[in-house]
Order: C-alpha cells, then structure tokens, then sequence
C-alpha cells in the first residue's frame, strides 16, 4: 500500500473519530445546561464549532487526495 493510500485511510479514520467527538461534545454541552454551567456549556459550543471545522479540513484534505 502506497502512502497516499494511507493517508487516505487515516484521514478518513480521523472524520470518523471526530465526528464520534462532536456528538459526544454536543451531548455535554446539553448537560453542562442543565446543571446550570452556562459559561462552560458556550465554551464546549465553540469548541464543537472548531471541531465541525476540522472535521471539514480534514473532508477537504481527503477530497484533494482523491483528485
């Protein structure tokens, strides 16, 4: 397997993990609320924000390679 085939193997793996990560932030961000943690509840918001970004980094990253 050449190099580009495993990039495109992690890759892939990484999208897959980080969107396991944002479901499991969004899921937090919803209990910090209900505990009252509004202030830690806006930050874990950005950073599910800044995951959905990388995440799509990494889509394009892919998307590139494939080209």
């Amino acid at each position: 397997m050449d190099f580009v085939e495993k990039a495109k193997i992690r890759m892939e793996h990484w999208i897959t993990h980080n969107d396991h990560h944002q479901e499991e932030y969004g899921m937090f961000v919803e209990q910090l609320d209900e505990a009252g943690k509004k202030e830690s509840a806006e930050h874990m918001r950005k950073m599910v924000e800044f995951t959905v970004k990388s995440t799509d980094c990494l889509r394009e990253a892919l998307k590139a390679l494939e080209t």
